[in-house]
C-alpha cells in the first residue's frame, strides 16, 4: 500500500510549485508596513493639518477615526471574500486602492475630501491585512518555519505603530502635513508589481455561494462596536445615544451574524473555531494585548509632550526603545516558543508587561530618561512576545482553507482591542484627572471646567488667566495628570494580570504537525485507508477501520520514529488545546 501525508497536499497545490516563500513574507511584511504606519503617523500631523484645513471638531474626529473604523468593519468581508476569490488578488486591489486615496489625500484642501480618502485608505487596509497573514499561512504549512514567519510579520507590525510618529514629526516638520500620504504612493508603486510577479494565488474553501448579506452583517456589526467604544473613549457617557446606540445594535448584528453562520451549510467563518480553547483563548490575549498597547501609547505620548515638554519628533525617538524591543521579541519568538510552549510565552509576557506597567508608575513631573527606556524596553519586549505566541496559537488552530476568515477575526480582535484601549484607559484617565481640578484657589468654576477635558485644554485656560491663578492651574494640571496616569497604570497592570491568567487556557507544549485538521477530514470524506506519517498502530487502524486490518495499515518502526513532530494519538490529530472531542 501506498503512503501518503494527506497534510501537505493542499499548501503545495495552493502555494505553486518554486514560490520563494521568504521572498514572499518580504512583501508581505513591506505590505503591513505601510498600513501600520499608516495607522499612526497622521497623529502627530493634526496641529499642521488643523492650522491648514481648518475642520470642525466633528470634521477632525472623522479625519482621524475614519481609517480605523473602516478597516475594522470590512476585515471579516476582505478576508472570507479572499478565501473565495483568492486572497493575492485582493491583496494586488488593495496597494492600488491604498495608492489612489494615499494621493488624494495628500493633496486635499477640503476637510470632507479628506475624511472621503482616509476612508478609502481604510477600505484597502482591509484588504491588505488579513491576506498578508492568510497568505503567510498558506505558504508556511510548516508550523516551525511558520512560527519564525510570524514574529518577523508581528515585528514589523510593531516597528510600523511605533516609527509612525517618529516619521511623521520629521515630515511635519520638514514639509508639510500631506507628506504623510505622499511617502506611500513611490512604495505602493514599486511594491505593485513585485507583488503580482512574486506573490502566490491562494483560495481557502470555494464550496456553495459566498455569504454577501452576512459579510454586510458582519462589518455593519464591527462598525458599531468600534464606533460605539469610540464615542466612550472621547468621554461621551455609556449610556447616551452617540455611543449606546451604536454598540447595542452592533452587538445585536454581530449574534444575529453568528446564528446564520451556524445554520449556514457553507458559512463565511467556521464559528466551530470558537470551540477551541487554545482558538478563543489566542483572540482574547490579542485584545487583552492591543488594549495595553494603544492606550499606554496615547497616554506615554501626552505624557512626553505635555508634562515633559518634548517635540514630536523627539516624543517618537523616546518611544524608539519600544521598537527595538519588540523586533528582539519577534527575532527570537520562534525559538522561545518551541523552547517553552504557547502558554508559558503569553503568560509570562503579560507578567512582563505587567511589571513594565508597574515600573512605569515611578515616572514623575520630571523626565527620568533611564527610568523610561528600561520601561518600554520592558513593555516593547513583553507585550510582542504575547501578540506572537497568540497570534501563532490562533492561526495555527485554523485550517488552511479558512485561513482568511481566521486572519481577519484575529486583525478584527486586534482593532477592537485598540478602540477598548482608548476608551476604557482613556475614561480612566479623565476619571482620575478631573477632581484635582475642580478646586483651584483662585480660579473660576467655570475655567475649571474647561481644564478639566484635558491637559492641553487646562494649559490653554492657565495662559489666559495668567498671574497666580494661571500658574496654581497650570501646576494643578501637571500634577492631577500625572495621577491619574499612575491610576491608569495600575488598572492595565490589572488587566495584563488577567491575560496571563487566560493564558493557562492554552497547549502546554507547541506540537508541529502539518495542517493536521485538512489531514483528519480528507481521511473521513474519503475514506481513505491512507493514514498521515507519524501515527501510531492504534490511531491508524481506527482511522481506516473497516477498509483494511490494522497489520496492513500500521506504520514500520522507521516510519514512526521519522516523524517526531506529529503527535502518536488519534487524538492529536485534532490541534492542541481545540477543547473538541475526538471522532
Amino acid at each position: 500500500m501506498q503512503r501518503t501525508n494527506t497534510a501537505q497536499g493542499p499548501p503545495r497545490a495552493t502555494v505553486g510549485a518554486g514560490a520563494n516563500r521568504w521572498v514572499v513574507l518580504v512583501v508581505l511584511c513591506v505590505s503591513l508596513l505601510l498600513v501600520a504606519l499608516d495607522a499612526t503617523i497622521l497623529h502627530v500631523a493634526v496641529p499642521s493639518l488643523t492650522e491648514d484645513l481648518r475642520p470642525s471638531s466633528t470634521a477632525l474626529l472623522w479625519i482621524v477615526d475614519a481609517y480605523p473604523l473602516v478597516c475594522a468593519s470590512l476585515l471579516i468581508l476582505f478576508g472570507t471574500l479572499g478565501d473565495r476569490v483568492g486572497r493575492r488578488r485582493i491583496l494586488l486591489l488593495g496597494y492600488g486602492l491604498f495608492g489612489v486615496a494615499s494621493a488624494v489625500a495628500a493633496l486635499a484642501t477640503e476637510p470632507s475630501v479628506l475624511i472621503g480618502a482616509r476612508a478609502l485608505l481604510g477600505v484597502g487596509g482591509a484588504m491588505i491585512m488579513p491576506a498578508t497573514l492568510s497568505i503567510l499561512r498558506t505558504v508556511f504549512p510548516d508550523r516551525r518555519e511558520r512560527a519564525t514567519a510570524i514574529g518577523i510579520w508581528t515585528a514589523t507590525a510593531a516597528i510600523g505603530a511605533a516609527t509612525g510618529p517618529v516619521l511623521g514629526g520629521f515630515l511635519v516638520e520638514n514639509y508639510w502635513w500631506g507628506s504623510v500620504f505622499l511617502i506611500n504612493i513611490p512604495l505602493m508603486a514599486l511594491i505593485l508589481p513585485l507583488g503580482r510577479r512574486l506573490l502566490p494565488e491562494s483560495r481557502g474553501a470555494t464550496d456553495g455561494p459566498w455569504d454577501v448579506l452576512g459579510a454586510l452583517m458582519a462589518a455593519a456589526g464591527v462598525l458599531g462596536c468600534v464606533l460605539g467604544v469610540k464615542h466612550i473613549g472621547a468621554g461621551a457617557s455609556p449610556l447616551a445615544l452617540p455611543s449606546a446606540g451604536p454598540l447595542l445594535l452592533g452587538a445585536a448584528l454581530l449574534v444575529l451574524f453568528v446564528r446564520r453562520q451556524k445554520r449556514r451549510p457553507h458559512p463565511l467563518i467556521d464559528i466551530r473555531l470558537f470551540s477551541r480553547a487554545a482558538f478563543t483563548t489566542s483572540v482574547g490575549c490579542i485584545v487583552i494585548g492591543m488594549l495595553a498597547l494603544v492606550g499606554l501609547e496615547l497616554i506615554a505620548v501626552q505624557y512626553l509632550q505635555l508634562v515633559l515638554g518634548l517635540s514630536p519628533l523627539e516624543t517618537g525617538l523616546r518611544l524608539l526603545p519600544l521598537t527595538f524591543a519588540a523586533m528582539a521579541a519577534g527575532a527570537t519568538g520562534s525559538y522561545t516558543l518551541r523552547r517553552i510552549g504557547p502558554r508559558r510565552m503569553v503568560g509570562w509576557g503579560f507578567l512582563l508587561t505587567a511589571a513594565a506597567v508597574l515600573l512605569l508608575t515611578l515616572m514623575g513631573q520630571h523626565d527620568r530618561p533611564l527610568l523610561l527606556t528600561v520601561g518600554f524596553v520592558l513593555l516593547g519586549f513583553g507585550l510582542q512576545t504575547t501578540l506572537f505566541s497568540a497570534y501563532e496559537s490562533m492561526l495555527s488552530e485554523a485550517p488552511q482553507r479558512s485561513a482568511g476568515g481566521a486572519a481577519a477575526i484575529g486583525e478584527t480582535s486586534y482593532q477592537l482591542g485598540a478602540g477598548m484601549g482608548i476608551a476604557l484607559l482613556g475614561s480612566v484617565m479623565n476619571a482620575a484627572y478631573a477632581p484635582g481640578l475642580a478646586s483651584v484657589p483662585g480660579v473660576p468654576a467655570e475655567a475649571s471646567r474647561a481644564a478639566a477635558n484635558s491637559l492641553g485644554e487646562a494649559y490653554k485656560v492657565a495662559d489666559q488667566l495668567g498671574g497666580t491663578a494661571g500658574d496654581a492651574l497650570h501646576q494643578a494640571a501637571r500634577h492631577s495628570f500625572v495621577t491619574g496616569l499612575h491610576v491608569t497604570l495600575c488598572v492595565s497592570a490589572a488587566l495584563l494580570l488577567v491575560g496571563a491568567l487566560m493564558a493557562r487556557r492554552l497547549p502546554r507544549v507547541m506540537e508541529c504537525p502539518v495542517d493536521p485538521e485538512e489531514a483528519f477530514d480528507a481521511l473521513e470524506r474519503e475514506g481513505s485507508t491512507a493514514a498521515p506519517e507519524g501515527l501510531d498502530r492504534d490511531a491508524e487502524t481506527r482511522a481506516t477501520a473497516g477498509t483494511v486490518g490494522a497489520a496492513e495499515s500500521a506504520p514500520a518502526p522507521s516510519e514512526r520514529s521519522a516523524s517526531p513532530r506529529v503527535p502518536a494519538t488519534r487524538e492529536a490529530i485534532e490541534p492542541a488545546g481545540s477543547g473538541r472531542p475526538a471522532h
